[in-house]
């Protein structure tokens, strides 16, 4: 059995404002199961007051504050968590609340356990205590994710989640390039391709509005089917 003694928690975020110090204050007081904690949050170049919240936050010693000098995309910000974390496991946390920290005990027992060296906070598993906006974007994310699965050749439910939990050691396999919301199909193809195990849990989702913050639209569908072809039969593992 391998052994854990640290968690990486890595928030990209962009325009949060109404959003980012609670889901900072959940992840500090959220369960990782015993484990030490680090907190990373990247600002995206965000000009609504959330990239001085970060700051203020980063000064307090609270999280690692990474501030981009501009917008590089939720990829760019995620990578660069990583990067920066020091923790065995990173989980992928975003910076609005349609994802909840209180997951993070589910997320994180099949690694501990040794079943997993990747877990997936599945929307479509947790189905019964999540919440949908729009019923175009519920069936169009199901119907683009089984596309998805048959390009990479998995049985995933939900690829497209941002509720990801891994080994950071996984990235002696492979490493990511992408720097918008395609990043999402390009680690589960190279994960597939390296041969490592994805197990899904179901977890609670609260879609919010566009008014709120929504930042995915329809267009990047395509993005994201172009990536899970690229990076399933021609993009180079490491």
């Amino acid at each position: 059995m391998k052994s854990y003694t640290k968690v990486s928690v890595v928030i990209p975020a962009y325009n949060e404002i109404r959003t980012i110090r609670n889901v900072i204050d959940r992840t500090e007081k959220a369960d990782v199961l015993g484990l030490e904690k680090e907190i990373i949050v990247v600002d995206n170049y965000s000009t609504d007051g959330t990239r001085e919240v970060i700051a203020e936050l980063g000064k307090s010693g609270r999280i690692k504050a990474i501030l981009h000098e501009k917008n590089l995309g939720v990829g760019t910000s995620w990578r660069d968590g990583i990067a920066a974390s020091t923790g065995q496991i990173i989980i992928r946390q975003d910076a609005d609340i349609e994802y909840i920290p209180e997951d993070f005990p589910t997320l994180l027992h099949p690694i501990l356990d040794g079943k997993a060296e990747i877990v997936y906070g599945s929307r479509i598993l947790g189905f019964d205590k999540s919440k949908y906006r729009y019923k175009t974007y519920l069936w169009g994310g199901i119907f683009i994710n089984k596309i998805c699965t048959i390009i990479i050749g998995t049985r995933l439910s939900d690829i497209l989640t941002a509720s990801k939990v891994f080994e950071k050691s996984i990235f002696e396999k492979f490493s990511l390039e992408s720097v918008h919301f395609e990043i999402e199909t390009e680690l589960t193809a190279k994960a597939h391709r390296a041969g490592f195990r994805i197990i899904e849990v179901p977890i609670t989702y609260n879609a919010r509005s566009f008014e709120e913050g929504k930042k995915i639209r329809w267009h990047h569908a395509f993005v994201i089917l172009r990536s899970a072809l690229y990076h399933r039969f021609f993009s180079k593992l490491l």
